[in-house]
Order: structure tokens, then sequence, then C-alpha cells
């Protein structure tokens, strides 16, 4: 009989009053292996989910967590007791919030409100995550729970989902990475990562989503724009000019469109140290080439920068007088 290879009175005896905690949590390994395996008729299971109640309330940590992970993905888990194991330490919730099939979508976002980070993490690794469950794991969790529900391809995100884990943690590149390789993107959410992420992911969404490579191209450019005049804006609040743009050259930040953008934005000064440290010439005579030489001056000093010539008439009408202010040198 299924019964008496299940759970024999020396198996409970063993759960019950074993002399060690390890001897114990064998037994209620073994006990929840069998009702696991065992068919068992319903009278049989009604008894068996007796013990498992048993164990849930067991002192013995080790007890109940040799229950949480041999029943982990088991049917005859009853409800009660997932949700009493989900409401236990980490160690004993994290295996049933992973896989127990015990839990409704009401009960999940229950428990990601009110449960702790390794919960929330555990819940959005689940298999088929619902869309309800992930919406809500997306606005609440942390960094790395919203990076696991967007790496989840089972779990269903709609495009405000997906804004609002942008929205929340746009600075962190483990989740643009994530967002980006899930199978399908809204191209909206697509447009707004390509202004985000780095070239290789950027190459990614290209060839994956729907974007189009004249756009990504566009949205590039547009937001290499923004992060120049930003550049010039903070070169006026620089207290050492010299050295913020010795640090632009050598991340390779020191361009044409730089120091003509300092030009069209009244910032002489940026355009003065610019053009110094590309030609290698002290910032005194590269003062004087732009002033007082007249425009061969400005002419010689500009292609000892190595500057392209194209952008040259435009450079020579914003520093020639009225164009913009000149500073000291």
């Amino acid at each position: 009989m299924a019964t008496a290879r299940a759970f024999t009175d020396e198996d409970l005896r063993m759960l019950v009053k074993g002399q060690t905690p390890d001897d114990r949590a064998l037994a209620a390994h073994k006990l929840c292996r069998s009702i696991d395996r065992d068919d068992l008729s319903r009278e049989e299971l009604v008894r068996a989910q007796e013990i498992l109640r048993l164990m849930a309330k067991d002192a013995t940590e080790l007890v109940r967590r040799a229950l949480a992970v041999t029943l982990k993905a088991s049917p005859v888990l009853p409800h009660d007791v997932a949700m009493q194991l989900a409401r236990d330490l980490d160690s004993i919730a994290v295996p049933v919030l992973s896989f127990s099939p015990a839990f409704s979508e009401d009960d999940l976002i229950e428990i990601a409100r009110s449960g702790s980070a390794a919960g929330q993490a555990a819940i959005a690794k689940r298999h088929n995550l619902a869309p309800s469950v992930a919406s809500v794991l997306v606005q609440i969790g942390s960094e790395e729970t919203v990076r696991l529900v967007c790496a989840n391809d089972n779990a269903f995100l709609t495009e405000g989902d997906l804004r609002t884990a942008i929205d929340r943690y746009e600075k962190s590149e483990p989740l643009l990475t994530a967002i980006v390789y899930r199978k399908t993107l809204p191209i909206a959410i697509t447009e707004r990562l390509v202004t985000l992420v780095s070239e290789t992911l950027r190459d990614h969404l290209i060839a994956h989503h729907a974007v189009a490579p004249d756009l990504a191209r566009q949205i590039t450019a547009g937001a290499r724009e923004r992060a120049t005049v930003d550049l010039v804006d903070q070169a006026e609040r620089a207290s050492d000019i010299a050295a913020f743009v010795s640090h632009l050259n050598r991340n390779g930040r020191l361009t044409a469109s730089l120091l003509l953008r300092a030009l069209a934005q009244g910032q002489m000064g940026l355009f003065e140290w610019g053009i110094a440290e590309l030609a290698g010439v002290p910032h005194h005579r590269t003062w004087l080439m732009i002033h007082d030489a007249g425009a061969l001056g400005l002419k010689a000093i500009y292609e000892r920068a190595g500057l392209p010539s194209r952008l040259f008439p435009a450079s020579r009408r914003r520093s020639a007088p009225g164009g913009v202010c000149s500073t000291s040198g």
C-alpha cells in the first residue's frame, strides 16, 4: 500500500523526536519525496498534507527547508503551506516562490509587496510570469529585481512596463542590456534605447528589433549633439579650463564640432584652449594667432590643430570681431 511506503510510523517518530536537527531534516526529506512520488489515494493525500502542515510549523529551520526544497515544484504542496513557507526565512521562501504552482497571481503580488528583495527576485524568475505580477515587480522592485523581470522572456511586459523600468533605472547598464536582449520590443522602446545604450547594444537593436539604421544614426547624432552642448556648459564652470580641455582630448571628445559649438555659445576660452591643445602650441601663442595675426594666423593654427577645412569658414566668421566676444589671453 502506498501509505506504508510513504510515511511509516518510524519515519514519523524520527521527524518528531529525532535526536539531532540533521536526523529530523533527513526524515522530512524522505517523507516529502515519498509523498511527492507515490500514487496516493484521496485519504492518503489528506493525511500526507496534514503531515506537511506539521513540518511547516517545525521549529527547526532544516526541517522547514527540507520541505521547501523537496516540494518546491510539487502540486501536492497545499496552498496554505506554500503561503506559510513564502513568509519564512529567505532560504526557505525562495525555493517555493521560484517554482511552486500553489500561488495565485494575487498571492504573488501580495508577497512581492510585503516580502524581501530575495523573495521579489525569486518571483521575477518564475516561468510564465503573469503580466499583472510582472508589472508590479517593475513598479516596486529593486534594480536587480527589475533586471530579472526584463531578462525573463516568459514574463509579458507592456510598453508601459518597459518605459517604467527605463525611467526608474536609466543609468543601469545591466538593466538596459536585459531589455535590449528581449525577444520582442515595441518600436517606441527600441527608439528610446538607441539613445541610451552602448554601440554594441545599439547594433543588436538594429539587427534584431524594428528600427531602421538611418533612424538609429539620426537618434545617435542627436544624443551626441546634446552631449556636446553639455560639455560646453561644463567648460564654463570648469575651474581649470586647461585641465578640462586636456581631459577631453585624452578621451577623444575634443572635436571640431565641440569647438564650433563653443564659438556659437560665446565660449571663446574653450575654443582658444582647445585649439592650443590640439595644435600642441602654448595658449598665449595660440591666442595671438587667433586674435592678433589676422585671418592667416587663425588659418595656420587651425590647420596645425588638424581640424577639418570645411568647418574653417564658420569658425573664422564666429571668431572674427563682432562674431563672439574674445577673452584676454
